[in-house]
């Protein structure tokens, strides 16, 4: 159903005529099987940065994520208690670790399907937006290893010594993602009528509803329930497979990251799945 699915979205592509189009993917349990930030706790672990009880914490935290998703409350608490957590933690050094980490840990667990997805979006001549509650120092990476176009995720306060001071300058969540799609919507000129939304959790419902097409991606059972009543498509995602297996002749040359729009603050980044997108798009003119 969702390959039938992702064939249909590919062969809706745009004439230049009309106004442009995105997809707004939620990241966490809808494009990877799991929660971005709390994957990565062993190798904090590793690099000095928690302590072994932080770790069994943050490996509960990411049971309880996984058993049935979680509500206001639950990512308020997860907010606190990872705000509280990375506090001191020096950047460079953190984007050192989840470099060094990220093909290990999130290749393996990124949905084939929503990988699918996001290259027949591109096909059809949409961006693809990663909108992430986790933080910017991991969503940003994994957007360019899947290709996205613009990335929008939580970004920390930074002292003049280079380390989380554990504020939080802006918090990608609830409604707050359904302001940076109109933001950037309005910077870049999208369509929202005609505009895709994907997620899992019944905290994204503003993203949802912002656009034209939304779509409950593994949804939790509150967002199952809005989507029965609202008649949103329901999508399974249940193959999580590494991007080499599904390409595997693919080279994957990086091109320059493209910027969000300032009030968003998100940086951007593209990656070879775009440049196999552009590939196919010639051979069909051809």
């Amino acid at each position: 159903m969702v390959g039938a699915y992702a064939r249909l979205v590919e062969i809706q592509s745009l004439s230049h005529s009309l106004p442009r189009t995105a997809a707004f993917f939620d990241l966490d349990k809808t494009v990877i099987a799991k929660s971005s930030t709390l994957t990565f706790s062993k190798s904090f672990y590793q690099g000095g940065l928690i302590n072994r009880r932080a770790v069994l914490r943050t490996a509960y935290t990411q049971f309880i994520f996984l058993a049935g998703g979680a509500d206001h409350d639950q990512m308020e608490r997860m907010r606190e208690y990872l705000s509280a957590l990375c506090k001191g933690w020096n950047v460079r050094q953190v984007k050192e670790i989840v470099a060094e980490a990220l093909h290990d840990l999130i290749d393996p667990i990124i949905y084939d399907e929503a990988a699918s997805l996001i290259e027949a979006h591109h096909t059809a001549g949409r961006d693809v937006v990663i909108v992430s509650t986790s933080g910017a120092e991991v969503v940003e990476p994994i957007g360019e290893m899947l290709g996205a176009d613009r990335v929008v995720a939580t970004r920390m306060v930074v002292g003049e010594d280079g380390c989380f001071t554990g504020e939080i300058e802006y918090y990608a969540y609830g409604p707050t993602k359904a302001e940076a799609v109109r933001e950037l919507a309005e910077s870049e000129g999208y369509d929202l009528s005609r505009c895709y939304a994907y997620s899992d959790s019944i905290t994204d419902v503003p993203m949802l509803e912002a656009v034209g097409h939304p779509h409950a991606v593994n949804p939790d059972r509150a967002l199952r329930k809005e989507a029965a009543t609202r008649e949103w498509p329901v999508l399974v995602f249940n193959r999580p497979v590494r991007l080499k297996q599904r390409l595997p002749a693919l080279s994957m040359p990086a091109r320059p990251a493209l910027v969000a729009a300032a009030a968003v603050g998100a940086a951007a980044a593209t990656a070879g799945l775009v440049w196999y997108a552009s590939r196919r798009r010639a051979n069909a003119l051809t």
